[in-house]
């Protein structure tokens, strides 16, 4: 996450596009990393989400968010399990496998745990996402 958003200039691209970023070519020994998904065709987009907890105080469960495409496609990230906390902002990065240009909606999930008391309610207060190329919210 040190690389994350882009900067100014853009994410350094390797293959055809490489000569867009001629200063990072001029490195020697340069190491690159590159995200992948598990499904064709392997494209993934680095998203920071940040998740503010309303409701109890503390329960134990976790939280994910559902990301729905405009071709009905969906994908499930945890965010977050074990002890969750009011007031708490969950930060995570994410290798979304849904492009950002076509995601139609996201869906918060909160799955409490068996020994929780059945009355406790959680809630996102806040959901902030961020699109690793363009720092977008």
């Amino acid at each position: 996450g040190d690389c994350f958003p882009c900067p100014p200039e853009g994410c350094p691209m390797m293959g055809h596009y490489a000569d867009r970023f001629p200063d990072k070519l001029k490195r020697e020994n340069q190491k690159y990393f590159l995200n992948t998904a598990a499904d064709e065709p392997f494209a993934a987009w680095r998203q920071k989400v940040f998740i503010k907890l309303s409701g109890v105080k503390k329960t134990r469960g976790d939280i994910n968010l559902v990301f729905h495409d405009t071709e009905g496609n969906t994908k499930e990230y945890e965010i977050a399990n074990g002890d969750l906390t009011q007031d708490e902002v969950y930060t995570k990065y994410l290798d979304v496998e849904i492009n950002p240009k076509n995601t139609t909606k996201i869906e918060f999930l909160w799955n409490k745990a068996i020994f929780s008391l059945l009355w406790t309610r959680l809630g996102a207060e806040t959901v902030n996402i961020v699109h690793g190329e363009d720092g977008q919210r």
